[in-house]
């Protein structure tokens, strides 16, 4: 595009007085609709979320192409300030695509069901079940492979009885309860890795780990400080069960694990027995009877050889200057040689 091009796109452009924002003429029906229903909703036009906008074509439906035409316009604005499409997100993509949306629907109920499947205790088999079914259980949201490895910890929450997921585009995603049985296997889902990660801060490798998915204790959940709350949600786990705390996994790795649990393909984890740990010996220190005279005895000892030994410096003195005189006659002897 040539300077001319763009000095004449920027003349065509409208500005918009009450945001401060420069609107290309093309987008400014579109914008102009979104702005004022914000207005009455209460809402920030820009940066918009992804739920407002959702909301935004929820209440204004239109043919597939003409939300789409708004959701251009809408991006467009965004990206031109600086700011990030709130458009390009799973939720608003449901909105504009029901088939596709009806199709992950059901793939989510398949990765839920294969989730509340997989073991919680167990050495092994329960770590990996307990990772496996909160990656799982994100899948299920429709969120991308790369949204759930961006996660941290500090971006997921219970919210009364929803689980609330939040990526780093800002995307929420809310778990409701099942509405006919009031049950949430996402909570419980959750509150099994988070239990998992809050006895590593405590506990520090794997050892005790073994025997707690053996033979699990409660776990006492103190609100995360700030390193704790920057590491990664989901973690690699090698075969010795070590989790590195500040790695996160890949989206490959999540995307792999995903495929494997749809089509039955997944690692069998096998459950190892894990011996009782070892109830250490405490040593006891044998108690000594002392001898009631032991004291007196000492002192006496003391005194004794202080007495004995008082005569060897006068010993000392006579063997060095005895010492020094055979020096001097053999000195006067190698001289007369």
């Amino acid at each position: 595009m040539t300077s001319t091009e763009r000095e004449n796109i920027r003349h065509n452009d409208v500005h918009d007085s009450d945001l401060g924002l420069r609107i290309p003429a093309r987008y400014r029906h579109d914008w102009t609709l979104f702005t004022d229903w914000c207005a009455a909703a209460d809402r920030s036009p820009i940066p918009a979320s992804p739920d407002t906008l959702a909301l935004f074509l929820h209440e204004h439906p239109a043919a597939v192409a003409t939300q789409r035409r708004r959701l251009s316009a809408i991006n467009a604005v965004h990206t031109r300030h600086g700011y990030p499409a709130p458009g390009r997100t799973e939720t608003v993509r449901r909105h504009l695509d029901t088939t596709r949306a009806s199709r992950l629907d059901r793939i989510g109920r398949l990765l839920l069901q294969r989730a509340v499947e997989l073991p919680s205790v167990g050495w092994p088999s329960g770590l990996f079940g307990r990772r496996d079914a909160l990656l799982l259980l994100l899948a299920a949201t429709g969120m991308s492979f790369t949204d759930i490895t961006r996660l941290r910890r500090r971006d997921i929450r219970l919210d009364g009885e929803n689980l609330v997921v939040t990526t780093r585009a800002g995307e929420r995603f809310r778990i409701p309860p099942d509405p006919e049985t009031g049950d949430n296997p996402a909570v419980t889902i959750y509150r099994r890795w988070a239990e998992i990660q809050t006895f590593l801060d405590q506990h520090p490798g794997t050892h005790l780990l073994r025997h707690h998915l053996t033979d699990p204790i409660e776990i006492v959940t103190d609100p995360l400080d700030a390193e704790q709350a920057r590491q990664p949600l989901l973690c690699p786990i090698d075969r010795w069960g070590h989790l590195p705390h500040g790695q996160p996994m890949t989206a490959q790795s999540v995307s792999t694990l995903a495929r494997a649990y749809l089509s039955g393909r997944a690692p069998l984890r096998k459950t190892l027995t894990v011996d009782a740990p070892d109830v250490a010996e405490v040593w006891v220190e044998p108690k000594i009877d002392l001898d009631p005279t032991y004291y007196e005895r000492g002192t006496a000892a003391r005194h004794r050889d202080h007495e004995s030994l008082d005569g060897l410096v006068c010993t000392y003195d006579k063997l060095e200057q005895q010492a020094d005189a055979l020096l001097d006659k053999l000195m006067e002897m190698l001289e007369g040689l």
